[in-house]
């Protein structure tokens, strides 16, 4: 039966971290009490050779070890590339990896910025013959996926708010060298949000959860750090964002907040990534800090209790572990890669939560865009509160709606409309020192109107 059963070659270009991780996961497929194609490892691309031993040690199957990924693109022993690569390289080897008529599972976030995006996105609409999809594993924990299957079955009634996040804590350590995830040339200017914000909007998205507005309070803790011989460097990067949303409810057709945090300093954090629905009816939170739990409430008159259940092993796709015991982020990256091969079924995919697709990281790259975020939002920020600084306003809350920003005039907090343009002058200050807040308007604002309030900047 097994012998009869689809397979798929794959390729894998960068065979760091993530690399080894798909390895073992191929290495284990049996573990997968499933129907569907299974992934064979052909062949591995890095320029670093010393990467090669791992792999071609423990899959006989790997026909072609190279530092070349050209060499792999040219060759037919892979059907698909699986591609972990810096996000500078994303918009080159992407493009090529399709170009050259193999499948893609590449890793987030498609580009190291939104133009870079829409050229791989140009790419991926010319060959709607290829699976493209994105890496995105921690919504496969059994915990996040009761939380769907809550969503799927209405049990929140209206949404009030959502809040999703990914909070990591190496960085922490300030004597930690600067790696590529650190430097705007190989990063990306968007920082935190670009590689770990796919991972809070896949579940919002996939729902249909979709923001209108967004405002952002981004932070840069760390602004130097060694570089590893000796010397120090500048640390560009935003380390922690939280964007706060407008989205509206798809089944009530009601505006709600939708709250999503990546944080590569977040004190006590190993990883922890985690998802809060709270609504009318129902709520219910998982996080990977505790992965055996899910946590609900139902809303039962003026009194309402948490409840922690907890569940086991068992996600999407049914496995030989047994439900009493424990699931972790290596079980959580086999069920994506096993939603990956659904793909290649015939007839389609019949995953109930497939992966992310080329459509949704075109609107994530959407919300770190620093275009809009920092250029726009900023600048008319700070011109705004330049005026009101000199009008004696002193501290003072941008009006922000979907029709451009507001400005409030001298002296009297009246409101004008006002369309941002990107090339306001900053005047010389930072943008660190932009913050957005949830908290109340101050009352020198008068008539703003409170839903409207999206950034806030200290003087």
């Amino acid at each position: 039966m097994a012998n009869k059963r689809k397979q798929v070659r794959f390729g894998i270009i960068g065979l760091g971290l993530m690399g080894r991780e798909f390895g073992s996961a191929v290495a284990r497929w049996c573990h997968l009490l499933d129907d569907g194609p299974v992934p064979v490892l052909t062949a591995v691309c890095d320029k670093q050779k010393n990467l090669w031993d791992w792999f071609t040690g423990n899959f006989s199957s790997v026909k072609l070890a190279t530092d070349d990924y050209h060499e792999m693109l040219a060759s037919k022993e892979a059907d698909a590339i699986y591609c972990a690569v810096p996000h500078s390289l994303h918009q080159k080897l992407y493009i090529d990896i399709l170009e050259a008529g193999k499948h893609l599972l590449g890793e987030k976030p498609f580009g190291i910025d939104r133009a870079a995006n829409d050229a791989i996105l140009k790419v991926v609409r010319a060959h709607p013959e290829l699976v493209v999809r994105c890496s995105s594993e921690l919504p496969y924990f059994p915990g996040a996926q009761r939380l769907v299957q809550w969503a799927k079955e209405k049990q929140y009634g209206r949404l009030i708010e959502v809040r999703a996040g990914f909070h990591h804590s190496s960085d922490m350590d300030l004597t930690k060298p600067i790696n590529w995830k650190r430097m705007v040339e190989v990063n990306g200017e968007y920082g935190c949000m670009g590689d770990l914000g796919m991972h809070t909007q896949h579940i919002p998205f996939r729902l249909g959860w979709m923001p209108k507005t967004v405002a952002a309070h981004l932070l840069k803790i760390a602004e130097t750090r060694p570089d590893g011989k000796g010397g120090t460097v500048p640390c560009k990067t935003w380390d922690n964002a939280t964007l706060m949303c407008t989205a509206v409810d798809p089944d009530h057709g009601k505006e709600f907040q939708l709250q999503l945090e990546t944080k590569r300093m977040a004190p006590g954090a190993t990883n922890t990534w985690f998802i809060e629905v709270y609504g009318t009816n129902g709520s219910a939170m998982f996080s990977t800090h505790d992965p055996k739990a899910f946590v609900t409430l139902e809303t039962r008159g003026k009194e309402q209790g948490w409840n922690r259940m907890d569940i086991g092993s068992q996600s999407a796709i049914p496995s030989i572990t047994g439900g009493i015991f424990e699931f972790g982020f290596s079980d959580a990256f086999q069920q994506m890669m096993g939603a990956f091969l659904q793909e290649f079924r015939d007839g389609g995919s019949k995953h109930p939560f497939p992966m992310v697709t080329p459509e949704e990281m075109e609107r994530g790259m959407l919300l770190p865009d620093m275009k809009n975020i920092r250029e726009v939002s900023y600048r008319v920020a700070k011109a705004v509160c330049i005026e009101a600084r000199d009008s004696g306003l002193g501290r003072l809350r941008a009006a922000f709606d979907p029709t451009g920003p507001r400005r409030v005039g001298p002296g009297n907090g009246s409101v004008t409309s006002q369309r941002a343009e990107s090339g306001i002058d900053l005047g010389g200050a930072s943008s660190e020192s932009l913050n957005v807040s949830r908290n109340v308007v101050p009352p020198s604002l008068g008539n703003v109107p409170r839903p409207a309030i999206r950034g806030v900047l200290n003087q």
